[in-house]
C-alpha cells in the first residue's frame, strides 16, 4: 500500500510530470535513471499505468494514483460499466480504487462510497478529482461504523468486499470477507430494499440463491474468463443469467430440461459447441442448448446435428469423431503444430501436448471430451 508520505510525493507537480514523461518506458530502466526524481514510486506508477491500458484506461488517460494491491482487486472497467443498477442515490460499502463507483457516478445522481483505509480514501479523491468526477462522496470510515449510525436511505446499496484476509488468503464464503454483509443484512435492509452484491468467480451459484433465494445471479466472463458473480437482491428473482461482455447474455428461470439421448453416438453430429464460461459457472450450459443441440454435462461440449444460431459460446464444424487413441494419434500428427481444446477431460493441455508429441500451433485442431465412460477425439475443420 502506498504510505501517506509516498502520496504526498505523488501528487507533487515535478514528479506527476515525471511519470507523464515516462510512461512509455520500461520501468526497470525509469527505477535505476538518476535524472528522474523519485525514480523507484515513478517507475511502479508507470508500470501499473501501463498494465491499467487495458484494464482501466479512464485511469490511464487521467494519469490517476495506482496503488499495486488495489489495482488487483480493482473491478476492469468493462465488468463495472456492466452493473444494471440505476437511481437517485447508491451507497458503496466498498469503495477500494473507486472503479466500480467511477461507473456508478454515470447511472446515480449521487454515490456515496466508503473507504475504511485513510490513504487509500485521499489516492480515490485525488483519481476523481483528476478524472473530473463530482457526484462521488468518499468517506473515511468502515461499512460497520457507517450502516450503524446512518439515517439515510438509498436507491441501492453496492457492494464488493474484500476477499483476502490479514495474512493475504483467499476467501469465498460471504461470511470471512469483510466487510460481512450477511452480518450487516438486517441494517442494510433499512437503508435500501436492493443490494447488488459482487462476488468471486469461485463463489458458488446455489450458494447464491441458498442466501438469497429472491435474488437475480449474473454471471459474468470477460474473454472467455469468468470475472465475478453479481447477486441483485431486489426480489425479482430466482433467475440465473449469464453474460459475456460484448457478446451477449441469456437467462434461465426454473424449469425443467429434457435429458440427453441415453447413449452418445458419434455420426449425426456435424457441429461443435463450446459453451461460454459464464454459462458453465451458471450451471445452465444444457438449458441454454435445449432445441439446439445435445449436451452430457454441465462442463462439457455440445453437439449439433444442424448449425446451431444465437449460442453464447463458438462453434466449430466437425470433419470427424473418433475413440481417443494417444498411440494412433501420435503416429498420425508426426509433430506438427496442434490446437488443443479440452471439456470434462482429465488431461492437462501440457501433459495432452507431451503424450501426443504435438507443438503448440494451428496446422490442426482437435477437441478431447468425456462422455459417461467413453473418451473421444473430435476433428474439427
Amino acid at each position: 500500500m502506498i504510505t501517506r508520505e509516498e502520496f504526498d510525493i505523488l501528487c507533487r507537480d515535478e514528479v506527476r510530470t515525471a511519470i507523464r514523461a515516462n510512461c512509455r518506458r520500461n520501468p526497470t530502466e525509469i527505477a535505476l535513471d538518476r535524472r528522474v526524481p523519485e525514480a523507484r514510486l515513478v517507475a511502479t506508477q508507470v508500470k501499473y499505468l501501463q498494465r491499467a491500458l487495458g484494464k482501466l484506461p479512464s485511469y490511464y488517460e487521467a494519469g490517476c494514483i495506482l496503488p499495486p494491491r488495489a489495482f488487483e482487486q480493482a473491478s476492469s472497467e468493462q465488468c463495472a460499466a456492466h452493473k444494471a443498477i440505476e437511481g437517485e442515490r447508491v451507497l458503496d460499502l466498498t469503495c477500494g480504487l473507486g472503479v466500480d463507483a467511477l461507473f456508478l457516478s454515470r447511472r446515480f445522481r449521487q454515490v456515496v462510497a466508503l473507504e475504511r483505509n485513510e490513504v487509500l480514501a485521499n489516492i480515490t479523491r485525488e483519481n476523481f478529482r483528476r478524472m473530473g468526477i463530482t457526484n462521488i462522496e468518499v468517506v473515511t470510515t468502515s461499512a460497520e461504523a457507517y450502516v450503524a449510525s446512518c439515517t439515510d436511505s438509498f436507491d441501492w446499496i453496492y457492494a464488493d468486499p474484500d476477499r483476502r484476509s490479514a495474512e493475504g488468503k483467499k476467501m469465498v464464503r460471504l461470511e470471512d470477507c469483510s466487510p460481512d454483509v450477511l452480518a450487516l443484512l438486517p441494517q442494510l435492509k433499512r437503508l435500501s430494499p436492493h443490494l447488488c452484491l459482487k462476488n468471486s468467480p469461485l463463489f458458488d451459484v446455489d450458494e447464491a440463491l441458498r442466501l438469497f433465494p429472491t435474488c437475480r445471479v449474473e454471471v459474468v466472463s470477460l474473454n472467455g474468463e469468468c470475472k465475478e458473480v453479481v447477486l441483485y437482491d431486489d426480489g425479482t428473482g430466482p433467475s440465473i443469467t449469464a453474460t459475456a461482455i460484448g457478446l451477449g447474455s441469456v437467462t434461465h428461470a426454473e424449469h425443467p430440461i429434457a435429458p440427453p439421448p441415453a447413449d452418445f453416438s458419434a455420426t449425426p453430429y456435424r457441429w461443435l459447441i463450446i459453451p461460454d464460461v459464464a454459462l458453465q459457472k451458471g450451471r445452465i450450459v444444457r438449458a441454454h442448448l435445449a432445441g439446439k443441440g445435445d449436451c452430457w454435462s454441465e462442463n462439457g461440449y455440445g453437439f449439433a446435428v444442424e448449425r446451431p444460431e444465437e449460442v453464447l459460446g463458438r462453434t466449430f464444424e466437425i470433419e470427424a469423431i473418433e475413440p481417443f487413441d494417444p498411440k494412433t494419434l501420435k503416429r498420425s500428427l508426426k509433430g506438427q503444430r496442434v490446437e488443443l481444446l479440452k471439456r470434462d477431460f482429465p488431461l492437462a493441455l501440457e501433459e495432452l501436448r507431451r503424450r501426443l508429441g504435438v507443438r503448440e500451433g494451428c496446422e490442426q485442431r482437435l477437441a478431447f471430451t468425456k462422455i459417461g465412460p467413453d473418451y473421444w477425439t473430435i476433428r474439427l475443420k
